[in-house]
């Protein structure tokens, strides 16, 4: 038993093998790459480097055990290290690059009146462990209140509803030096991406939004709206994403925050006392026009908080948007939490790699974010029957045909059936009836095959 396991897992890693080789060879990212600023180091190519570490969650195995002591590779750690800490690559441009050219392969999946979101949102990168990593600093969990060592990753993704891609992300330090724990160390070219990276690490998150979006969409990733949470739902943010793509995202209850309502001026909780409720158990309790800063207009949707007795309110800046769409678009924002939850608990990200070069972190949360967009591909095509081409489209007109006549001619069996029972069963008068009705049906769905060629052309 012991030996037909082993061979089984030998089997499994195989297979994960090829399709991480099929990933690779398909959307050419061995060129991308290259051309992003990756070389060869001790002589080995990017592409033996990378896939190794990129196949370690998929095979089980970490850093350490699946290329530090791993006698199997060609190349040693030192190699390894050295592809993660180079200066001058720029991991961002190879993120968004994949980025686009999956977003190319699912945007001929998705139906052109789907909604597609960019979706902005932070996470905690936890090394509460760490000491003497470039950069770290004390942040808060706002999950669970705390104050931690690490970074906050603020990711800007892509979704259309059933795929999710993650297209930029910024690994942010803290804005105060007190509370940095270590400062940049290694000296780098001020030219080159490492410094760049050093330097937007210490920059207020909302100053990085408008950039994160401005190259999603330059860079070929379109969609119709920007969710957020609201934790960066200020007014003055509102606007200034607004003016790329319509903003919907969920408001705080802060009574600082005022909003202009008719001839007063008042905070979200006043707001909503103001307004009339709809009757019942009503899932949208109302919604008003109100006007944020230099005049811009937006909806405030109320809805009823499921899980206890109380309200939540969401914002549109597109006004004629109907409250039923505004809630079931911002429900669209849940993929960025999914896709934390899998990158952090089975993609290993901050947990396989105990690095303390910041060069080396960026470099490994681009290949786990990499990881997701693997899934992401294989979860589609083994799921969506519109990957297999024109055999499929095939498929769907034979099937349609055949299930018209199909059930025409079951109906017609069972009206048989009932006449037989009744005891008033002519054969020579009935069945010309149903004969002359198939022919009619037939007759109907040649001359809708007609008219769709006559279309066509």
């Amino acid at each position: 038993m012991n030996y037909i396991s082993i061979a089984s897992n030998i089997q499994a890693n195989v297979h994960v093998s090829d399709k991480i080789d099929e990933f690779f060879s398909h959307f050419h990212i061995p060129t991308v790459l290259h051309r992003c600023g990756m070389r060869k180091r001790h002589g080995y190519t990017v592409r033996s480097l990378i896939k190794p570490i990129f196949s370690l969650p998929f095979l089980g195995k970490n850093f350490f055990r699946g290329i530090v002591i791993n006698q199997d590779l060609p190349f040693g750690k030192d190699a390894a290290y050295d592809v993660l800490k180079g200066p001058r690559s720029n991991w961002r441009r190879v993120l968004l690059t994949i980025g686009v050219r999956l977003y190319r392969f699912f945007d001929r999946l998705t139906n052109n009146e789907r909604e597609s979101v960019l979706i902005i949102d932070d996470s905690t990168y936890d090394r509460s462990r760490s000491k003497m990593v470039e950069l770290l600093s004390r942040v808060r969990d706002h999950a669970t209140g705390r104050f931690i060592r690490g970074f906050r990753m603020l990711t800007l993704c892509w979704s259309d509803g059933v795929s999710c891609l993650p297209l930029d992300f910024a690994l942010l330090s803290s804005t105060d030096d007190a509370k940095r724990f270590c400062e940049a160390t290694k000296i780098v070219d001020k030219r080159c991406s490492a410094y760049e990276r050093r330097k937007e690490a210490t920059i207020k998150s909302t100053e990085h939004l408008a950039d994160m979006v401005k190259r999603a969409l330059t860079a070929g990733i379109d969609a119709h709206f920007i969710l957020m949470d609201s934790w960066f739902a200020m007014p003055k943010t509102i606007v200034m994403l607004s003016q790329f793509r319509p903003v919907i995202c969920m408001l705080k209850k802060t009574p600082t925050v005022l909003y202009d309502y008719g001839d007063c001026r008042c905070n979200l909780m006043r707001l909503y006392q103001c307004l009339k409720k709809r009757r019942g158990q009503a899932r949208i309790l109302t919604s008003v026009i109100v006007t944020l800063t230099d005049e811009h207009r937006a909806k405030v949707v109320f809805v009823r908080d499921r899980r206890k007795k109380d309200w939540l309110a969401l914002l549109s800046t597109d006004i004629h948007l109907p409250d039923e769409d505004v809630v079931r678009i911002y429900g669209k924002r849940w993929d960025i939490e999914v896709f934390f939850k899998m990158a952090k608990q089975h993609l290993k990200l901050a947990k396989e790699i105990q690095c303390r070069d910041y060069d080396a972190l960026i470099a490994h949360t681009t290949i786990v974010f990499m990881r997701y967009m693997f899934l992401a591909y294989q979860c589609r095509i083994e799921t969506d029957e519109r990957t297999f081409g024109d055999l499929f489209y095939a498929c769907c007109d034979e099937l349609n045909d055949i299930s018209f006549i199909e059930a025409l001619y079951r109906i017609l069996s069972f009206a048989v059936k009932g006449i037989r029972k009744m005891g008033a069963y002519c054969e020579k008068t009935v069945q010309p009836f149903f004969d002359r009705i198939m022919e009619v049906a037939l007759a109907y769905v040649n001359l809708s095959k007609n008219r769709l060629v006559i279309n066509e052309i």
